[in-house]
């Protein structure tokens, strides 16, 4: 796959803008469906909310796409809603994230309803992803649409056989291509705002197109930005503002 020049990026406009006040702390979640105990990390702003936006692959969100410092600093400039802001740890991901059922079951309705009693009592949640994180959000929310107030998905791993028989040889690779199948032929749909981003230079981008065109024809009122780079952290982070922002604005207005 093609890449792009790190050191030819520049930093985001928003790193220049001070964080607001807030703290981070823990949560263990355990999630009987995949047998296990969850620790969450999360961040909450120092001004009551009762917003929470969580993200798959929480932790690299955190280190290679600065998901905390860009809410904090959204916060300051007025730019979205304060929130809460909850990490959730990958674990198994290659099983986990690629349209496994149980995992679905698990953040519907064990981990999503944990973190609401929490921080949110009776709101849904925007909910975010990339990659297989991506994938994995959305399989929830076709699931569980109760449970979310919009979806930002960045280069989900959509597959299909026409667009990425390159992919046949991943594990679960039959599992995410008959889930595909069958939102790509679903008449409609649970929609909720949703963003898609995809990098000009990925192999996804096929795949995402199609995913957002479907979503679109089901009634997800549905963004789609072709973005700069390729399947990466760096491309990732700088497609948050303004497209994250954008969601967010429109679900917490």
């Amino acid at each position: 796959m093609e890449r792009v020049d790190v050191s030819l990026r520049r930093d985001p406009d928003w790193w220049s803008l001070p964080a607001a006040a807030g703290r981070w702390w823990s949560l263990d979640i355990p999630v009987k469906n995949l047998r296990t105990e969850l620790a969450a990390r999360v961040w909450s702003p120092a001004e009551p909310t009762d917003r929470v936006l969580i993200a798959h692959d929480g932790a690299d969100y955190d280190k290679h796409a600065d998901l905390g410092r860009y809410v904090a600093a959204s916060i300051t400039g007025g730019h979205v809603q304060p929130c809460h802001v909850v990490l959730l740890p990958a674990g198994d991901r290659f099983t986990w994230y690629a349209a496994l059922p149980a995992y679905a079951r698990g953040l519907g309705l064990e981990i999503l309803p944990r973190l609401t009693d929490r921080l949110s009592p009776g709101r849904p949640v925007a909910g975010i992803g990339a990659s297989l994180g991506a994938l994995a959000m959305l399989h929830c929310q076709r699931r569980h649409p109760e449970m979310f107030a919009g979806l930002f998905l960045q280069s989900g791993s959509f597959f299909q056989p026409r667009f990425d028989r390159q992919e046949s040889g991943f594990g679960r690779y039959l599992a995410i291509v008959r889930w595909t199948g069958r939102v790509l032929r679903s008449p409609s749909g649970p929609g909720v705002p949703v963003t898609m981003t995809c990098g000009r230079l990925e192999e996804n981008l096929a795949n995402n197109r199609s995913m957002a065109e479907a979503l679109r024809a089901q009634g997800y009122p549905l963004t789609f930005a072709q973005i700069e780079g390729g399947h990466d952290w760096p491309a990732w982070r700088d497609a948050l503002d303004p497209h994250l922002t954008s969601l967010l604005r429109r679900i917490w207005p």
